[in-house]
């Protein structure tokens, strides 16, 4: 497909961490220019020593990584964005999801859902139900989502071909711009809305919310949902959002990865990020000695634990037509 053949060409001009594009938040719609090897990997104008820790801190979860990745991490109580690789393209699998489901909001804003609205829409986030996303993006139309896309910013997401939503070409400024939306933007849905999605972002399944909340503090409510997708190119494709909420923190977090030959190694590659942004965000207010899970053997039983390792089923293992 055209649009993800250009997006995935721009890795090809970027390096590793060397070559961090750091924007701060006001200027978020504006391309970056490439930033020097020094430059930090998060700022903050009003808490610098904390930026730089998360930087190092993030540096050294992800080095010795072999998988691709890009994030954005954003704080508005501390003024602290992180941004590695903003602009880099991957599929979005099941997180797409998240997208279908602003799109729904803002097309009903001030409206009653129907009953068959939220039936859909609540297996979609909570159990990242396909055949409730395909109907929802079906009906919401991608007229409607594009619409939803404009509105929030999100100008370098390309929905996916067809039916083929979960080959939407996604990437991480973009995705952050979107968990805005559930969030800090007061102009796009209501705050009802907001709750609402929210509140089934903080209900997905047990084995399904692993990733960005891997060490959240306690007393914080995390609000998540996971894209996993194996395809025949670039391996699998991992990826998670996350909103943190409470006991006086507002953060959030977005990790898109692939070229992984398996699903744990993605998902080590996100909780390396997570867990530090969680020590560091959250003040430490972390379980002590908690280190990144080896997920590469058999998981351990827990909540936070992945069970589905076959993928999500959101896009065919081989190509698709336009």
């Amino acid at each position: 497909m055209a649009s993800s053949f250009k997006a995935r060409a721009k890795r090809a001009l970027a390096g590793g961490l060397g070559a961090v594009a750091v924007a701060t938040l006001a200027p978020l719609g504006l391309a970056q220019p490439a930033a020097a090897a020094t430059t930090p990997l998060c700022t903050s104008s009003s808490h610098p020593a904390l930026a730089a820790k998360l930087s190092r801190d993030i540096k050294s979860a992800l080095s010795g990584r072999t998988d691709t990745y890009a994030l954005n991490v954003w704080d508005p109580h501390t003024g602290v964005y992180c941004s590695l690789h903003p602009y880099w393209h991957f599929d979005s699998a099941s997180i797409v999801k998240a997208t279908i489901m602003g799109a729904l909001l803002y097309w009903r804003k001030g409206q009653t859902l129907t009953s068959a609205e939220v039936a859909h829409l609540r297996p979609m986030i909570e159990n990242s139900d396909n055949n409730a996303a395909t109907w929802l993006w079906d009906y919401v139309g991608r007229t409607r989502i594009q619409r939803f896309l404009n509105a929030a910013g999100m100008t370098t997401t390309y929905l996916g071909p067809g039916g083929y939503w979960g080959l939407t070409q996604v990437d991480a400024r973009d995705e952050m711009r979107l968990l805005n939306v559930y969030t800090d933007r007061t102009d796009l849905l209501t705050p009802n809305a907001k709750a609402y999605a929210l509140r089934l972002m903080a209900s997905v399944e047990s084995d399904q919310r692993w990733g960005t909340p891997y060490g959240t503090p306690a007393g914080v409510t995390a609000h998540v949902k996971n894209g996993w997708l194996p395809r025949a190119s670039l391996g699998w494709r991992v990826n998670s959002l996350g909103i943190f909420t409470g006991g006086g923190r507002d953060y959030r977090m977005v990790v898109l990865t692939d070229n992984q030959s398996t699903m744990d190694y993605g998902i080590n590659t996100i909780e390396r990020v997570a867990l530090q942004v969680h020590r560091d965000l959250g003040m430490y207010n972390v379980k002590p000695g908690l280190a990144p899970r080896t997920l590469q053997a058999q998981p351990q039983p827990g909540a936070d634990a992945p069970r589905n390792q076959a993928g999500d089923g959101s896009a065919p293992f081989g190509p698709v037509k336009n």
